[in-house]
């Protein structure tokens, strides 16, 4: 339907870094972390030394074993170099399958398997303090990016293995495999060919071509995310200076953001929610925003009223998107300083004309609207192509060629669509948990995060953080929820104790486990 419109050859991973360097040789690419499989390059390091070195990996990955068309799990210590390796893997032919840091060793063994024996690239710390040792059983052969173990193959030890030319594929054959957010269970396997890609790049590049090329953008995304793959190509092929961010701490990253200002930043909507406070601090880290781009949930308007707020340039802009690993980016909205806590946070956009499209179909007859949403569903060339050992899954969601997103919501008059549950997480009697906790983050200032998961009685449950971990105020907290849908008293957690996915959203069933497991 939309594939014919442009012409798609497919995203090259592998000479990625090849043809930005061609162009723009010198162009800096910034890190907040030394690479575990170069720790001499530091953290600043040119377009044409990350090409030499996606290269020069490429070629010890050859000397290893692997060959075109094998597939090699990417599962290793945090870091930009997962990002590296995969194009590395990709520049002989190789299908890189990421699997996020995050993830437990009972999940990665699983996955494993799911795979069927590939290449296994991890390190010394991960296989000792994580995975199990059925592992060496279910890979066909382990390197080490670091570190040593009995069994594994070091890459520092093919350090000088012939160049090897790189391998043009196919744009209809799997060029990367990533995993869902595991949200609702054991992650699925997402299968990326180049052209599904490719069509990717046609609603979110048009976002960095908003700033002037010698302003930097900072990306902070999951290595492991598909988002890295289209985020980071725009942005190198057009020129900008490169921020890569691994921590989201707000007192390093304002640090970072001070010595080199960016002008966009691409971030997960609860990174720019842990970054409120830099909005109050006086080294002015988020002066030069121009964009603030976010393509995963939708983000709360208490966040981008901040984020906004922040910046002193004029115009500025935040730009969201929705979408799912499995199609991309489908809708999109922004909001001006003028629109961003009092705008409709359950608004999360329209689709892109001649790109995507949307339709929300009526689970009871009625027409979708707030109090009867229906089930939404998307189409995009950005599909991916199958759920790798799960194809039978896969095709449930499509429907009639529309892929069934998971989510419940409707649409208004003007078409913009309204996201209110997911369909794991309605509670009857509530029209939408979200626009309840948007509510709540923008009544309690303190608040850094707010869950509304159903309790033992029927109740919502509020699970809530604040800043600093103070207690919540009770006063404060019963006029917030005065005029709201009837919740259970809040239960207050620490942050870093929810259960997160590898794009930091909150695994809302896992929560709700374990609050039942304590009683």
């Amino acid at each position: 339907m939309f594939l014919q419109r442009i012409a798609n050859k497919g995203i090259r991973l592998g000479t990625l870094f090849d043809r930005a360097a061609a162009k723009h040789p010198a162009s800096p690419l910034i890190l907040d972390h030394q690479l575990d499989i170069a720790p001499e390059h530091g953290t600043r390091l040119t377009l044409t030394e990350v090409a030499r070195l996606v290269a020069d990996f490429a070629s010890r990955l050859w000397a290893a074993g692997l060959r075109t068309g094998e597939r090699v799990v990417i599962h290793k210590t945090d870091g930009f170099d997962i990002t590296l390796l995969a194009c590395s893997a990709a520049r002989i032919g190789a299908v890189p399958v990421l699997l996020s840091p995050k993830l437990d060793g009972a999940t990665v063994a699983e996955l494993l398997r799911r795979v069927d024996m590939p290449f296994l690239i991890t390190d010394q710390g991960k296989l000792e303090q994580d995975l199990p040792d059925e592992v060496f059983g279910l890979a066909r052969k382990l390197l080490l990016t670091s570190g040593s173990h009995a069994g594994a193959v070091e890459l520092a030890s093919l350090a000088g293995s012939p160049p090897v030319q790189p391998v043009r594929m196919s744009p209809d054959h799997p060029t990367l495999i990533t995993h869902t957010s595991g949200t609702t269970g054991v992650p699925k396997l997402a299968v990326h060919t180049g052209r599904t890609f490719q069509s990717r790049y046609r609603p979110q590049g048009t976002v960095a071509k908003l700033v002037g090329p010698s302003e930097p953008v900072a990306i902070h995304v999951s290595f492991a995310h598909s988002r890295m793959f289209t985020a980071l190509p725009i942005s190198i092929l057009q020129g900008h200076p490169v921020i890569i961010l691994r921590e989201d701490e707000p007192e390093v990253v304002g640090e970072l953001f001070r010595q080199v200002p960016p002008g966009l930043i691409e971030a997960h909507p609860n990174t720019f929610m842990r970054w409120e406070e830099l909005a109050d601090d006086p080294r002015g880290p988020l002066a030069k925003v121009k964009f603030f781009s976010s393509t995963f949930d939708a983000i709360h308007p208490r966040t981008v009223h901040r984020m906004l707020g922040a910046s002193r340039r004029r115009g500025a802009v935040f730009i969201q998107m929705y979408g799912q690993s499995e199609v991309g980016p489908i809708a999109g909205r922004t909001y001006s300083p003028k629109r961003g806590a009092e705008a409709e946070g359950r608004c999360v956009g329209r689709p892109f004309p001649g790109m995507t499209g949307v339709r929300v179909v009526s689970r009871d007859g009625r027409p979708p609207g707030k109090s009867s949403p229906g089930f939404i569903e998307v189409r995009s060339d950005g599909r991916i192509v199958t759920y790798l050992g799960e194809h039978g899954r896969w095709e449930k969601q499509v429907h009639d060629g529309w892929w069934r997103m998971g989510d419940v919501g409707y649409r208004t008059k003007w078409g913009c669509l309204h996201l209110l549950d997911r369909e794991v997480d309605e509670i009857p009697g509530i029209d939408s948990t979200l626009e309840i906790e948007d509510k709540l983050f923008g009544r309690l200032p303190e608040l850094t995060e707010a869950i509304i998961v159903p309790g033992p009685d029927g109740r919502a449950v509020p699970v809530v953080a604040t800043r600093g971990d103070k207690p919540l105020d009770a006063a404060a907290w019963r006029a917030a929820v005065a005029d709201l849908p009837p919740l259970a008293d809040p239960v207050q957690w620490r942050l870093e104790d929810l259960p997160q996915t590898a794009t930091t959203k909150i695994k809302r069933l896992e929560l709700l486990k374990q609050l039942q497991e304590q009683g």
